[in-house]
């Protein structure tokens, strides 16, 4: 059995650093840490766990600065965004952060996303709430050609480019395929599409419902 953590990597809290090495000398799997750019405070969009959004969503860390670090104190802990939001993402820069890190870390990023449910939050990121998921699909599908071809080019209806150079590429040393997915849940209608990066982004595995945790 592997035993992971999900925690919010927020600016008051428990040093990413000292999180993750405990968590490996412990003998822990995984760490896995949500997203959140910035919380509106309009808070027109009720929070699904009902009363007033917790703190901790408006003062959280980069994900992908935050789990660097973790590598960098780190050499075998899985490491995992849960989830990263993609509607809220420019892909070419997350295809390369996602490259960057996975590559960097040895092949331990596990890449897991989803569509969000705060709508005034990917508004702002010029995103629309009912096309989050019909974007979300197109950008992980532009990523995907950015990880596995030379010259990667995409042309959706969302998402739209001519052939690029971007490297580096998702590390292709993955000994293990790992996955997450959390239970469906009605309060929210979120989609988490969990990928490895790994193996050149080849192990992409399907989606689910699930709560927007990120």
């Amino acid at each position: 059995m592997r035993i992971g953590v999900f925690y919010f990597p927020v600016d008051y809290g428990i040093d990413i650093v000292e999180l993750a090495t405990a968590l490996e000398e412990r003998g822990f799997d995984s760490l896995y840490v949500p997203e959140h750019t910035h919380i509106p405070t309009s808070r027109k969009t009720p929070f699904g766990g009902g009363g007033e959004l917790p703190q901790r969503y408006s003062h959280t860390h980069d994900p992908f600065v935050a789990l660097s670090f973790a590598a960098a104190a780190t050499k075998k802990l899985m490491l995992g965004t849960g989830i990263c939001l993609i509607p809220e993402r420019d892909p070419i820069v997350t295809a390369k952060c996602v490259a960057s890190l996975d590559q960097l870390s040895g092949g331990r990023f596990v890449f897991g996303i989803g569509g969000g449910w705060n709508v005034e939050e990917m508004e702002n990121h010029g995103a629309q709430y009912k096309t989050r998921f019909k974007l979300m699909r197109e950008r992980i599908l532009a990523m995907k050609a950015l990880w596995t071809e030379d010259e990667a080019a995409y042309h959706g209806e969302m998402v739209d480019f001519d052939p690029v150079w971007s490297w580096p590429k998702p590390s292709r040393n993955r000994t293990r395929r790992s996955s997450w997915a959390a239970r469906p849940t009605t309060r929210c209608a979120a989609s988490s599409i969990i990928a490895t990066a790994g193996s050149r982004a080849r192990s992409a595995a399907g989606t689910s419902a699930t709560s927007a945790t990120g």
